[in-house]
């Protein structure tokens, strides 16, 4: 993974378990939000899935596409691309309907001041696609922000733990399953709700954050010393897969790494990948944002590359000045401000 082709093209690369399941379901797959940080990925990996499954199913690539040139790569991939704001009625009632419906539509950066319009997005447009595509089955991206920070030695909030969200974001995504749930237990639509954090690929992420501190010689803050990362292919795979999973209630699921990540020591290795020493600020607080996501792990396994991996692999994009998104995690934040 030297460049963004070889990056894009493992990110993209189905397993034997996804074309399975995917070969299972009927109908098409759309994905809204398809030009968001996740969504190239995503669609490209069901576009492979299905290829590789045989059959001529679609998959529909709905977004804004203010990314020059997205819009026409994913149509070259064999894309059925739909530029759309979900958010004007007009637009949404006029989708095409799909089967399948993978939803990734959401606002975290910039919620301080514009509180109102994170909640319209993220907890009150839910409601609105929800509404369209009713006969639909849909798996929606929410996030582990929806927990409490919990002790360090917890080993991390499960799906049957109480949620307790910090901030008008986590808040406002509590708030996206709850009118999901509404609407699924209204119309009987089956859903499956994927709680993730924090996914990684070499041009964003935790990593990304800290090795991009470290070559500018800043100070990383050690106060949320501890991490849940996962590798971005294998949360797209589970997003996808988890579409098999949907029932009424929706289907909760945590998704991230097995592994509890020092901020410290992934620092500390990084550094030494990087040749630069990293300056810390900071003591490790007894509690921070973690989820366990062993019901995910009994049903997908573990995910291909392991936290060494990827900090390998990080380094050297970073080091090599590869490309990146600009959109920094805020994982040391704690008052939920994003």
């Amino acid at each position: 993974m030297r460049t963004t082709a070889k990056l894009e093209e493992r990110l993209a690369r189905p397993g034997a378990g996804l074309v399975e399941d995917l070969g299972g379901l009927d109908g098409d797959i759309m994905i809204l939000g398809a030009g968001g940080k996740l969504g190239p990925s995503l669609v490209r990996l069901a576009l492979n899935a299905l290829a590789a499954g045989g059959g001529d199913r679609r998959v529909i690539a709905v977004s804004r596409f203010s990314e020059p040139g997205l819009a026409d790569a994913l149509r070259e991939a064999g894309a059925t691309v739909v530029p759309a704001d979900v958010a004007d009625e007009r637009a949404l009632r006029d989708l095409p309907d799909a089967a399948n419906v993978v939803f990734l539509v959401g606002a975290k950066f910039g919620t301080q001041g514009r509180e109102h319009a994170t909640w319209f997005t993220n907890a009150y447009l839910p409601g609105r696609v929800a509404d369209r595509f009713r006969g639909a089955r849909i798996a929606a991206l929410s996030t582990g922000n929806v927990y409490p920070l919990v002790p360090v030695t917890s080993g991390g909030s499960t799906e049957d733990a109480p949620t307790g969200p910090v901030g008008d974001y986590a808040m406002s995504c509590l708030g996206r399953e709850r009118v999901l749930t509404h609407f699924s237990e209204t119309y009987g639509t089956p859903m499956a709700l994927i709680r993730l954090n924090y996914a990684v690929e070499l041009r964003y992420g935790v990593l990304v954050d800290l090795a991009q501190k470290i070559l500018a010689g800043e100070p990383v803050d050690l106060t949320t010393g501890q991490v849940n990362v996962v590798w971005q292919g294998y949360a797209n795979e589970v997003t996808l897969r988890s579409l098999r999973l949907a029932g009424t209630p929706p289907y909760v699921l945590n998704v991230t790494g097995p592994e509890l990540i020092s901020v410290r020591q992934a620092a500390e290795a990084l550094g030494a990948a990087l040749g630069k020493e990293p300056v810390f600020t900071g003591e490790e607080a007894p509690t921070a944002l973690l989820s366990n996501a062993s019901r995910c792990h009994r049903l997908f396994g573990y995910p291909e590359l392991t936290p060494a991996e990827l900090i390998e692999h990080t380094a050297r994009w970073v080091a090599g000045g590869g490309p990146l998104l600009g959109k920094p995690t805020k994982f040391e934040r704690r008052d939920g401000r994003f």
